[in-house]
């Protein structure tokens, strides 16, 4: 045994946050989010791991792969910030990216309650999205 071991015998492990038994959230193997947070570094870790699940889930999708590097950045940004299903409401803009009427799957993007909520980023993604490069 070495000491990870150990730890993880003691610890346990949650995949989500909880309250320990001294009120401190915590996650992983004894993870104390409440006082130490996380790094930048790890941040940015658990970040490419989300975008990379982001974009296994799109590629799902037939159509996917015939897209340019600038579109499908567009379609992980949407689904790491509403999820697979809530990208999936979208089917009017996914009909619109399927025909290549890109201005069309833009404006669909902007006439949603989504982009209510994000504001400048559905501004800057239906830009990309149309223009098939990133905004100014």
């Amino acid at each position: 045994m070495n000491l990870i071991d150990l730890i993880k015998k003691h610890e346990g492990y949650s995949a989500t946050p909880y309250t320990d038994t001294v009120g401190k959230i915590t996650i992983g193997w004894g993870r104390n989010l409440t006082d130490n947070g996380i790094s930048e570094e790890e941040a940015t870790m658990l970040l490419s791991h989300d975008l990379d699940k982001c974009e296994r889930q799109l590629n799902n999708l037939q159509w996917y792969s015939h897209l340019s590097h600038i579109r499908k950045d567009v379609l992980v940004s949407m689904v790491f910030n509403m999820g697979f299903r809530g990208f999936l409401s979208f089917k009017k803009m996914i009909i619109a990216i399927e025909e290549h009427h890109w201005r069309e799957a833009a404006k669909q993007m902007l006439d949603s309650k989504w982009a209510n909520q994000v504001g400048r980023r559905a501004v800057e993604l239906a830009y990309m999205m149309e223009h098939d490069r990133y905004m100014p």
